[in-house]
């Protein structure tokens, strides 16, 4: 199989398995997160579970003051990369025709050169992500095989893209084909790992906030 053929396969049958596994694994996640239920909340009510659901969506996006000093590595860093992913992701300009192509619609693409930025401080944000867990003993010891590969799968579509983009190793094709390929793994490893967060995190925190705010706790 030459280059071409390499991409061709990368672009077709490899993406569409991908994306199969990847929409199997989130439904069968979310599946059994619903399926498994909840118990019913016995406690006296003293206040609104919904209203203290909703607030805890948004209270938790910055930690307890007490403990911001502790954790302001983590979270800076954290923020730096999933802006910069997400800004990568929806608005680089091959990016935003190919979700043009998938939905009929589009939106308005930022300049490379912002794209350039934004991946690069991505891929810092994610370097001081894992220096700190490495650096950290308990979170070093808290994480297991799966993390790593929750890492490593992440970094890669932004590292193989950025040198896809800029022509840093030839030929072209081949590394265009590792950067969608890189992708693709990335889709089949997301289901299975902790980077299924992106569609539970607001659902644990509605939970979390909702069973406190029934309570009369406020958290």
């Amino acid at each position: 199989m030459n280059y071409a053929e390499f991409l061709i396969w990368v672009r077709g049958d490899a993406f569409h398995w991908s994306l199969a596994i990847f929409i199997f694994g989130v439904t069968l996640r979310l599946l059994e997160i619903i399926l498994i239920g909840r118990k019913a909340n016995l406690a006296e009510k003293r206040g609104s579970g919904v209203a203290g659901g909703i607030r805890t969506i948004f209270t938790r996006f910055m930690p307890n003051q007490a403990v911001l000093p502790r954790v302001m590595h983590t979270l800076v860093a954290g923020y730096v990369f999933h802006i910069g992913f997400f800004i990568v992701l929806l608005f680089f300009a091959p990016h935003v025709a190919l979700f043009e192509a998938a939905f009929g619609f589009g939106w308005p693409a930022l300049p490379n050169g912002v794209i350039d930025f934004a991946t690069i401080m991505a891929i810092l944000g994610l370097i001081a992500v894992l220096i700190n867990r490495l650096r950290n003993p308990v979170q070093r010891m808290l994480t297991g095989f799966g993390d790593w590969v929750a890492w490593f799968v992440t970094l890669l579509p932004l590292v193989t893209g950025f040198m896809a983009f800029h022509h840093l190793v030839e030929p072209y094709p081949l590394m265009l084909a590792l950067h969608i390929l890189s992708v693709e793994l990335l889709l089949i490893v997301f289901p299975f790992t902790k980077l299924m967060h992106t569609f539970t995190l607001f659902l644990a925190r509605y939970y979390t906030g909702e069973n406190a705010g029934h309570r009369g706790v406020e958290i």
